[in-house]
């Protein structure tokens, strides 16, 4: 099987799912396996299928437009006139571009963001747009106009993302856990019930919930 790290190697790591997998490493592992054409990134442009190409063995084809086609690099702007502090945003943002607080006005790092679009679609006030980051026309496009180092920074913050997901969600799972356990320790006073049927009922779902917890370690 082909080395999926060299193929991730090889994509511009936008993150941007056009692709039609969750990220770009998806992406590549399918590639890897033989589940996904060389031809499904547009960010990479026509030199991005060459160089997935020439890592294949495959030959060279045209973008797949179902994916979208090759264009300008943007950057994505908030308007925080209109801003409302909702985070969405901020949760969807796959390289943690975006900064801000609930209820508080967000703003994108723009040197960080890679012009996935990802957040446009959620925001319920429509104050994100893009915005050309090169000033050339015709701009470039593909790989003409993003870096080896700013595809291995978004990769690395992509990563880390990931890593905090995961953790933040560990901590909410055990958080759970003890206030579940303490509960039970003494469920007639947590739960103010005195009926020993429903205190039965209450305590085998509660009981069923860390099981499932425990079952997800």
């Amino acid at each position: 099987m082909l080395d999926a790290d060299l193929l991730n190697d090889l994509l511009p790591q936008t993150q941007c799912t056009r692709c039609g997998y969750p990220d770009c490493r998806h992406y590549a592992e399918a590639i890897a396996q033989g589940q996904a054409e060389i031809n499904q990134c547009p960010p990479g442009g026509l030199e991005g299928v060459e160089r997935l190409a020439r890592a294949t063995g495959r030959p060279v084809i045209a973008l797949n437009p179902h994916h979208g086609e090759a264009g300008p690099r943007h950057w994505a702007v908030i308007d925080e006139d209109w801003c409302i502090g909702c985070t969405l945003c901020i949760k969807a943002c796959p390289v943690d571009c975006i900064v801000g607080a609930p209820k508080q006005m967000h703003t994108v790092i723009e040197d960080l963001c890679t012009g996935c679009e990802l957040c446009i679609p959620v925001c319920p006030v429509d104050c994100i747009s893009l915005v050309p980051v090169h000033t050339q026309n015709p701009a470039p496009t593909g790989w003409a106009a993003w870096s080896a180092a700013e595809a291995a920074q978004a990769r690395q913050r992509h990563a880390d993302r990931q890593q905090r997901l995961v953790r933040t969600q560990r901590d909410q799972d055990e958080r759970l856990r003890l206030e579940a356990e303490q509960t039970l320790a003494d469920l007639p006073a947590a739960s103010r019930i005195t009926d020993p049927l429903e205190l039965d009922k209450k305590r085998a779902i509660i009981e069923a919930a860390l099981a499932r917890a425990r079952a997800r370690r």
